[in-house]
């Protein structure tokens, strides 16, 4: 027993996690590009108690459309749907920091967390593929020091705007005839390497001050941004231990950016394939692996690499692939680590990715799970998991049914929410607004005792 609480994400993809799940005869492969498939998802992330769910994107057509589902749907504007179809639960999408603006990106998270009552997250990514880059008329992507050095700025301007608006502003005084108290609206007249932006944010503070930050990427700069910016962190790691090393890694670097352990959560990804035995649980795994395309496979293996496998015989060791990449360091780590400590054969290497792209597969009872759960929470390596179902909605609906009633009889996890925003269900502090006190820690920003 502890008194920590943990906290659970579901992380929503089209059809499920399993890159097979869209073959699954439990599945209608088609039911994605419609709203009311997410927010029957939603409702039942909601039902659970769970503290939100999320979106990952990706502005271009990723992988071989031949032989999975694709859902195209943007998430802002996905959520906003769902922001009207729920009541609790947080509502994280992704947006690049490399392919947007920030006055624009600013506006679109404080509109959603306005409109959501408080309950929006920005996953911060700076978009690895190359794809993307040519849809934005590059030829190649930026190089990794170079996106996060964007992504640095990009953020600090984004977070001055959202204090740019005062929510204290608006006296909407029908009487006077005085809408707003223009001295709490000041301009950032931001001037950087790569953003010139005047201000202020034209939509007032966010509900949240400043909607959930949150980030994914684990490569040393990565998890230097994290400590500096994040306020929870999706991660993947294979085993306990590099769990632990993880999180006390990430932890140990808050106090340079004078911040405090419990201002960042760390959310390790868990796919959970669940049955009434081990045995009818690895059943299930095995029928979902047996549904696998193996060009399909490799070609996903191939983009995580950043090498062509295509040639490679499936039952040979992965090739010589070198070791980092400028795309996602992180991921590329746990792969090649993976192949190496267990001898993977390429075959061999897509079974084990397909069920979660790197992040754990737990194939179980629901007490087999949540005994893995409650030990990386209370051993330190988890402050909660990024749940991702191998199938949608089916495996949503058992992990709430069977798992989260187990969590909370040991009472690891809440049984009804007991706020209303994002940040209340993570438990973390709502940010003051660096206009009022005067504190930044953005040495390119220069904020204005002006009224605008």
């Amino acid at each position: 027993m502890t008194n920590r609480q943990l906290h659970l994400n579901a992380f929503i993809m089209a059809n499920g996690h399993h890159e097979a799940a869209w073959r699954h005869p439990d599945v209608n492969p088609t039911a994605s590009l419609t709203l009311q498939h997410y927010v029957d998802i939603a409702r039942t992330a909601e039902r659970g108690r769970l503290d939100s769910v999320f979106l990952a994107d990706s502005v271009a057509l990723n992988g071989n459309v031949r032989h999975n589902t694709h859902s195209a749907f943007e998430p802002l504007t996905l959520l906003a749907a769902l922001a009207a179809s729920t009541r609790h639960v947080g509502l994280i999408a992704t947006a690049s920091t490399t392919y947007n603006h920030p006055y624009s990106l600013a506006r679109a998270f404080a509109s959603l967390d306005h409109l959501s009552g408080g309950r929006a997250g920005w996953n911060i990514v700076t978009s690895a593929g190359q794809d993307e880059a040519r849809n934005f008329g590059l030829h190649g992507r930026p190089d990794h020091e170079a996106r996060y050095a964007r992504a640095t700025e990009f953020v600090e301007v984004v977070r001055a705007l959202w204090d740019s608006f005062d929510e204290s502003a608006v006296v909407a005084d029908q009487e006077s005839g005085v809408f707003a108290d223009t001295t709490r609206i000041r301009t950032i007249d931001h001037r950087g390497e790569h953003y010139e932006v005047r201000g202020p944010l034209n939509i007032r503070r966010p509900v949240q001050g400043h909607p959930l930050l949150v980030q994914a990427g684990s490569s040393d700069t990565g998890k230097d941004y994290a400590a500096r910016y994040a306020e929870a962190v999706f991660t993947a790691q294979q085993t306990f231990e590099d769990g632990k090393a993880f999180y006390d890694d990430v932890k140990g670097r808050l106090p340079a950016y004078g911040r405090s352990p419990d201002a960042l959560l760390i959310l390790p990804g868990i796919s959970p394939v669940l049955g009434r035995t081990e045995e009818e649980a690895r059943e299930k795994e095995a029928r979902l692996n047996a549904l696998i395309n193996p060009e399909y496979g490799v070609a996903q293996l191939s983009a995580m690499l950043d090498t062509d496998l295509s040639a490679h015989d499936l039952d040979g060791p992965l090739p010589d692939v070198g070791t980092t990449t400028e795309g996602n360091q992180s991921r590329f780590t746990l792969v090649t680590e993976l192949a190496r400590r267990e001898g993977l054969t390429i075959r061999q290497l897509v079974e084990r990715l397909a069920g979660g792209r790197g992040h754990r597969v737990l194939a179980g009872t629901p007490v087999q799970v949540a005994d893995e759960i409650e030990h990386w929470f209370t051993e330190g390596a988890a402050d909660g998991f990024n749940v991702m179902p191998p199938t949608l909605p089916g495996g949503l609906d058992d992990f709430v049914d069977l798992v989260v009633p187990e969590l909370q009889r040991r009472g690891l996890f809440r049984t009804e929410y007991t706020g209303t925003t994002l940040r209340d269900h993570y438990g973390l502090a709502r940010p003051a607004n660096s206009h009022l006190t005067g504190t930044t820690d953005s040495p390119a920003t220069t904020q204005k005792e002006h009224a605008a």
